[in-house]
């Protein structure tokens, strides 16, 4: 991959896209091309085709997908594994139709089974029952990267698939219904500061332990893999740090500067006890993050405070 290749990034808008987008930018590649969903439908399998044919892209980074939280996945199951099926299928088999030279599909740490041994490695996959509130994206994950493995088993496609840990950071998803964990606390404690509530509700026991990634860190990694790894196996993008669901939010609370109380409200969901990532292959390869979480969450508050 040269400065001068045609690259795609599907998903440009999201989380994700929209960092590997800048980072791209910041190494100084000069095509790139993307288009948003009103130009380009990439549940519509013609559409897609089409673009492929047309543009003949030479790498394509597929990070577009349907996403949310741990409620959007328990009440939308049909929406999250049909549409991401879609997406994947559309833009990893028009890749292999038009002879894209390579092409990283992002997964998500949730393949993993609910009672995985921790920190999990990447021959985990398949080994136990998944997590119930997010197994439709789950599955749709696991078929993705699936895909990617047989078709360069089968055919030879430089087909690679990175699972990477959660994710946060500016341009996160900010609403309180569909949000991750970090961008949710985060809206609701700065709105409790506001309004002078004098508690804020933590779903859970707030005992489950999650890692956490900045989302430039996450586009820097993406980059050195794409350029650095070509094997048939997915690999794990992390920190190999986790913490507790009260940690995050009590850590959450002094950054912003909240006095009342965090309650948890043990009637909701805690999903899986841990979900901590092994990855001794990504440091092989030759790297590591940068941001610690404090300072990630910093960064990421005072981008929420400028755009809001």
């Amino acid at each position: 991959m040269d400065k001068k290749s045609k690259i795609y990034i599907a998903g440009h808008r999201g989380l994700v896209g929209n960092a590997i987008l800048k980072e791209l930018k910041y190494q100084g590649y000069e095509n790139i091309i993307f288009k948003t969903h009103k130009e380009l439908d990439l549940t519509n399998k013609s559409e897609v085709e089409n673009f492929f044919k047309e543009e003949k892209p030479e790498y394509v980074f597929l990070a577009a997908a349907k996403v949310g939280g741990i409620q959007a996945n328990k009440n939308f199951p049909v929406e999250f594994l049909y549409q991401n099926l879609e997406i994947q299928n559309n833009v990893i088999m028009a890749s292999y139709k038009y002879k894209v030279k390579k092409l990283m599909f992002l997964g998500s740490s949730c393949i993993y089974p609910k009672f995985c041994p921790q920190p999990m490695k990447e021959e985990y996959l398949l080994t136990g029952e998944l997590e119930v509130t997010n197994e439709a994206y789950s599955i749709a994950k696991i078929a993705g990267l699936k895909l990617c493995e047989y078709l360069r088993r089968e055919y030879g496609a430089d087909f690679i698939s990175v699972m990477p840990t959660n994710i946060y950071g500016p341009n996160d998803n900010f609403d309180v219904e569909t949000s991750h964990v970090i961008p949710s606390l985060i809206r609701r404690i700065h709105e409790a500061k506001i309004k002078n509530i004098p508690e804020v509700i933590i779903w859970g026991s707030g005992s489950t332990k999650r890692e956490f990634m900045y989302v430039d860190d996450l586009a820097k990694a993406i980059v050195f893999v794409m350029k650095n790894y070509s094997k048939d196996k997915f690999i794990n993008i992390g920190t190999g740090v986790d913490i507790t669901i009260n940690e995050l939010a009590n850590l959450i609370k002094e950054i912003i500067g909240y006095e009342g109380k965090l309650i948890n409200d043990i009637s909701k969901p805690d999903g899986t006890p841990q979900k901590l990532l092994e990855v001794s292959k990504l440091k092989e390869i030759g790297w590591q993050y940068k941001v610690e979480l404090r300072e990630g969450l910093e960064k990421t508050y005072k981008w929420y405070l400028e755009t809001k």
